[in-house]
Protein backbone atom coordinates (compact mmCIF):
# COMPACT_ATOMS: atom_id res chain seq x y z
CA UNK A 1 0.00 0.00 0.00
CA UNK A 2 1.39 3.42 -0.95
CA UNK A 3 1.52 6.31 1.45
CA UNK A 4 -1.22 8.90 0.93
CA UNK A 5 -0.17 12.06 -0.88
CA UNK A 6 0.09 15.25 1.13
CA UNK A 7 -2.44 17.99 0.49
CA UNK A 8 -1.26 21.36 -0.80
CA UNK A 9 -1.90 22.80 2.66
CA UNK A 10 0.33 20.13 4.20
CA UNK A 11 3.05 20.87 1.65
CA UNK A 12 2.84 24.59 2.39
CA UNK A 13 2.97 23.93 6.14
CA UNK A 14 5.96 21.58 5.82
CA UNK A 15 7.86 23.98 3.59
CA UNK A 16 7.17 26.94 5.87
CA UNK A 17 8.19 24.88 8.92
CA UNK A 18 11.46 23.90 7.27
CA UNK A 19 12.15 27.39 5.92
CA UNK A 20 11.84 29.10 9.29
CA UNK A 21 14.00 26.65 11.25
CA UNK A 22 16.83 29.19 11.51
CA UNK A 23 14.69 32.33 11.92
CA UNK A 24 15.45 34.91 14.56
CA UNK A 25 12.88 37.26 16.13
CA UNK A 26 13.66 39.75 13.34
CA UNK A 27 12.83 37.11 10.71
CA UNK A 28 9.54 36.38 12.46
CA UNK A 29 8.66 40.08 12.43
CA UNK A 30 9.53 40.33 8.73
CA UNK A 31 7.40 37.26 7.95
CA UNK A 32 4.47 38.75 9.86
CA UNK A 33 4.77 42.05 7.97
CA UNK A 34 4.99 40.69 4.43
CA UNK A 35 1.30 39.98 3.72
CA UNK A 36 0.23 43.50 4.67
CA UNK A 37 3.08 45.00 2.69
CA UNK A 38 2.09 42.95 -0.36
CA UNK A 39 -1.57 43.97 0.03
CA UNK A 40 -0.58 47.65 0.16
CA UNK A 41 2.22 47.75 -2.41
CA UNK A 42 2.13 44.60 -4.53
CA UNK A 43 4.27 41.49 -4.73
CA UNK A 44 6.99 42.80 -7.05
CA UNK A 45 7.43 46.03 -5.12
CA UNK A 46 7.74 44.16 -1.83
CA UNK A 47 10.21 41.63 -3.24
CA UNK A 48 12.32 44.53 -4.55
CA UNK A 49 12.09 46.27 -1.16
CA UNK A 50 13.18 43.12 0.69
CA UNK A 51 16.06 42.58 -1.72
CA UNK A 52 17.23 46.15 -1.19
CA UNK A 53 16.81 45.97 2.62
CA UNK A 54 19.20 43.07 2.85
CA UNK A 55 19.84 40.30 5.37
CA UNK A 56 16.67 39.48 7.30
CA UNK A 57 14.05 40.68 4.83
CA UNK A 58 16.03 39.27 1.90
CA UNK A 59 16.21 35.84 3.56
CA UNK A 60 12.45 35.71 4.15
CA UNK A 61 11.79 36.92 0.59
CA UNK A 62 14.18 34.27 -0.75
CA UNK A 63 12.24 31.59 1.10
CA UNK A 64 9.03 32.91 -0.49
CA UNK A 65 10.62 33.03 -3.96
CA UNK A 66 11.94 29.49 -3.55
CA UNK A 67 8.46 28.21 -2.69
CA UNK A 68 6.82 30.08 -5.57
CA UNK A 69 9.46 28.95 -8.07
CA UNK A 70 8.78 25.35 -7.06
CA UNK A 71 5.02 25.80 -7.38
CA UNK A 72 5.22 27.53 -10.78
CA UNK A 73 8.12 25.91 -12.64
CA UNK A 74 6.61 26.89 -16.00
CA UNK A 75 6.81 30.57 -15.06
CA UNK A 76 10.09 30.56 -13.10
CA UNK A 77 12.36 28.54 -15.35
CA UNK A 78 15.48 30.05 -13.75
CA UNK A 79 14.44 29.22 -10.18
CA UNK A 80 14.40 31.68 -7.30
CA UNK A 81 17.31 33.95 -8.34
CA UNK A 82 16.11 37.50 -7.66
CA UNK A 83 16.71 39.02 -11.10
CA UNK A 84 15.38 36.07 -13.07
CA UNK A 85 12.40 35.79 -10.72
CA UNK A 86 11.50 39.45 -11.15
CA UNK A 87 11.85 39.21 -14.94
CA UNK A 88 9.55 36.19 -14.94
CA UNK A 89 6.96 38.05 -12.85
CA UNK A 90 7.07 41.01 -15.24
CA UNK A 91 6.49 38.68 -18.18
CA UNK A 92 3.87 36.45 -16.54
CA UNK A 93 0.36 36.34 -17.92
CA UNK A 94 -2.29 38.09 -15.83
CA UNK A 95 -3.74 34.71 -14.83
CA UNK A 96 -0.33 33.39 -13.75
CA UNK A 97 0.45 36.61 -11.88
CA UNK A 98 -2.83 36.40 -9.96
CA UNK A 99 -2.21 32.73 -9.13
CA UNK A 100 1.31 33.52 -7.95
CA UNK A 101 0.00 36.32 -5.72
CA UNK A 102 -2.66 34.04 -4.25
CA UNK A 103 -0.07 31.34 -3.60
CA UNK A 104 2.26 33.87 -1.95
CA UNK A 105 -0.48 34.81 0.51
CA UNK A 106 -1.37 31.16 1.17
CA UNK A 107 2.26 30.23 1.90
CA UNK A 108 2.90 33.35 3.97
CA UNK A 109 -0.09 32.49 6.14
CA UNK A 110 1.72 29.29 7.10
CA UNK A 111 5.11 30.96 7.42
CA UNK A 112 3.76 33.54 9.86
CA UNK A 113 2.29 30.84 12.09
CA UNK A 114 5.17 28.39 11.87
CA UNK A 115 7.83 31.05 12.43
CA UNK A 116 6.02 32.41 15.48
CA UNK A 117 5.53 28.89 16.87
CA UNK A 118 9.19 28.00 16.39
CA UNK A 119 10.29 31.27 17.97
CA UNK A 120 8.11 30.55 20.98
CA UNK A 121 9.78 27.13 21.35
CA UNK A 122 13.27 28.64 21.31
Amino acid sequence: MTAPRQTLEQLRAQNAWDACAHYSKEHVNAAKALPALIMNSGLMQVLAFCHEKGKVQAEVATDLRTWLAGRFPGVFKQGADFSAFMQALMQASPADYQAINAEAFAWLKWLRQMAAARQREA
